[in-house]
This record gives structure tokens, C-alpha cells and sequence, in this order.
């Protein structure tokens, strides 16, 4: 039986909801940078590792102080282990505030529970330092072993994090300040809420654009540049009453998403189904519509009207035809499936025969 399908059909009768600019759009240029390093996990209770990078590493790090090791010595690094460390450096971060770090194992280390990550450069796409880590680990998960070689493992004990573990040492140039234009890019690109937003911009704003006067044009489906003051002061105020304009998006395109391994069915609001004809099996679908006229009474002040009844039929018969009317929605279709009981693998079935058919008005996404 069809039991976890998800409709946005239900909203097809229903009038858009009006989004702020800022839930929907990003300025350019204004956005994170990813960081990344290499470090030295030490103070782990014997679960670090014994290998040659990691010895390495040791050895490395106590030159820096001035300790220099037998080059025939191999030193014990049991409770050490070589990490990998990320974090993302948030737009407009400034030296000295801090960020949080992920610490990742990349040896043989079983555990990383009680570590510490000794000081670790931070670096971005250009190679430079852009924070610096160091701290105690918090780890999540944890492993157990026995003599026998049984292990039991919870979670991940082999990535920890440390909140505020990386300090800011400089920051990102950005592009805000710079030019007399912004532009915003949109989340999901579409040429009509593209301009939907360039009109509620200069709308708000009290520009023309059929006088000569805008604000806000839309340059494609995803981006709508916008003039800003040059005041690096004003220009944030300016940001900050814009983003906050509500406006309603256009709808989504019409599509329908399978989930394969969990048999979810996502049904978008204007799906629906072209005249078609299909063999399934013993399931038969039979969906038809009829006009009915609807006559006021004598007295009554109406007009008469015209109106559509959708009927549908499911059985698990022995036949063989699927039938289906222009104008049907799949949020029909789907009732009618559950009704008689059948399996999801029949729905999705159904679903990519119409696809193939040319049928379905929509598309078809398999996950």
C-alpha cells in the first residue's frame, strides 16, 4: 500500500505565500569561504596510531621547539593522531572572533575521545592562513574492542568538533562596498520571480521603470541587479529595508520526486495527466470526467453553470488497460491506488510509463 506519499496538491487551491527577499536570494560576492588543515591530535588514552606520517608529524613539531630526535629512533606516537581540520569562514569575519572547527582522523587512529589538537594553520583556496586551531576535541561517538577482536562502534568516535576552536587572523576582501550596483542571486532560478522581485523592489522604492526610472532589473532567471548608494553606511541601511520586502514567488514547476529506496512520492500542485493509455499487470485505473450543468431554481437570482466531476475507479481485476482522461491530477490517481491496497512499486510504475507515454505533464525525478 501506498502509505508515505507527500502532496503539494493540497495547495493548489491556495494563493502563494509572500516570502521576505532575504529568505529567497543572496547578495553576490557576500558569502562563506571554506577553510582547511593539517594537525597533530595529541593526549588520546592509546587509541592514536603508529604511522610513518604521523612520526613524521611528531618529529616535525618538536623541531619547532628545538628538540631534535635520533633519526634512528622511532618514537612512540601511540597516543597521537594526524587530522584533518575544516571550518567555514562566515562573510564579513573579522581577526579575532572565533569560528567552529571539525576534526577528522585520516590514519588508523580508533578514537579521537580526549584528544587535543595542538595549533593548526587554517588555510583557503589561495593558500593563505586564515585562522588558526588549537583545543580540546568534543567526540560524540565510541568504540570498545575485546582480546578476541570484537569491536562495537557508536556514532562516528573518530570525528570530533570544537566550538569556537579556530581564531580569525584576517578576513576575506569582499566586494560589497565597491561599485554602484548590487546584485541579488536567487535561491531557486526562475525568470518570473525574477522579475516579481525587480517589481516589488521598485515598487516599495517608488521607482518607474516605464518612466526611464529603476532600482531593481532583472538581469536573468537568477540574478536581479539593483543600484545601492555609494556610503558604505547608507548602503547597509539600504540592504537592510530591502531584504525585508515581502513579495510572492512564482509557483514551482511541476514535478513529481520518487524516492526508490523509501517509496516517497512527492506530487507537485500542477502535475496532471495527458489522454493515455497503459498495461500494468492485473491493476486496472480508469479516470474519467463529466460535465454537469448546474440550473438555479425559478426564483432565484443565478446564472446557470457548468461544472466538472472527476470519477475514478481502481480494481485488481483481471484487466488490462489504464485509462486516462485530459486534466486529471495525480493527487486522484494516488487516492485511487490506495484505495484498493496496491504496492508503491506500482504507483511509480504507472508513474514512468506515463513519463515515457509523453503523458505526464511534468517531470519525473528518481532519487
Amino acid at each position: 500500500m501506498v502509505t508515505i506519499i507527500l502532496f503539494f496538491t493540497a495547495l493548489a487551491s491556495q494563493a502563494s505565500f509572500a516570502q521576505r527577499i532575504k529568505d529567497v536570494a543572496d547578495i553576490q560576492g557576500v558569502r562563506s569561504n571554506q577553510l582547511i588543515g593539517y594537525g597533530l591530535v595529541v593526549g588520546l588514552p592509546g587509541t592514536g596510531e603508529q604511522t610513518d606520517f604521523t612520526e613524521q608529524s611528531f618529529r616535525t613539531m618538536l623541531a619547532n621547539f628545538g628538540i631534535a630526535l635520533d633519526p634512528n629512533d622511532t618514537p612512540s606516537v601511540a597516543n597521537s593522531a594526524a587530522v584533518a581540520v575544516h571550518a567555514e569562514l562566515p562573510a564579513f569575519a573579522k581577526p579575532g572572533q572565533t569560528i567552529d572547527i571539525t576534526v577528522s582522523s585520516i590514519g588508523e587512529a580508533s578514537s579521537l575521545q580526549g584528544g587535543t589538537l595542538l595549533q593548526t594553520f587554517l588555510k583557503g583556496l589561495d593558500g593563505q592562513v586564515y585562522a588558526v586551531a588549537q583545543g580540546s576535541l568534543i567526540v560524540s561517538g565510541l568504540g570498545a574492542e575485546g582480546a578476541d577482536g570484537s569491536r562495537i562502534v557508536v556514532n562516528t568516535p573518530t570525528v570530533g568538533r570544537i566550538p569556537n576552536g579556530a581564531m580569525v587572523e584576517q578576513s576575506v576582501p569582499s566586494g560589497f562596498a565597491n561599485g554602484d550596483t548590487l546584485t541579488l542571486n536567487l535561491h531557486y532560478p526562475d525568470f518570473s520571480t525574477s522579475k516579481r522581485l525587480a517589481d516589488t523592489i521598485n515598487e516599495r522604492l517608488g521607482a518607474s521603470p516605464s518612466q526611464g526610472y529603476s532600482i531593481a532589473t532583472p538581469i536573468d532567471a537568477a540574478s536581479v541587479r539593483i543600484t545601492a548608494p555609494r556610503d558604505i553606511g547608507q548602503r547597509v541601511a539600504f540592504l537592510a529595508t530591502v531584504e525585508n520586502f515581502e513579495f510572492t514567488p512564482a509557483d514551482a514547476p511541476a514535478r513529481v520526486v520518487i524516492n526508490s529506496r523509501t517509496g516517497t512520492i512527492v506530487i507537485g500542485q500542477d502535475v496532471r495527466l495527458l489522454p493515455a493509455a497503459i498495461t500494468h499487470g492485473g491493476l486496472t485505473v480508469t479516470i474519467a470526467e463529466n460535465q454537469q450543468v448546474v440550473q438555479p431554481n425559478a426564483f432565484a437570482d443565478g446564472d446557470t453553470a457548468i461544472t466538472t466531476q472527476s470519477i475514478v475507479d481502481v480494481n485488481l481485476a483481471d484487466s488490462r488497460i489504464f485509462k486516462f482522461d485530459p486534466g486529471v491530477t495525480l493527487d486522484e490517481l494516488v487516492r485511487a491506488v490506495n484505495e484498493v491496497g496496491a504496492a508503491p512499486g506500482d504507483l511509480m510504475a504507472i508513474l514512468e510509463a506515463l513519463r515515457q507515454a509523453g503523458a505526464l505533464r511534468g517531470e519525473l525525478v528518481v532519487i
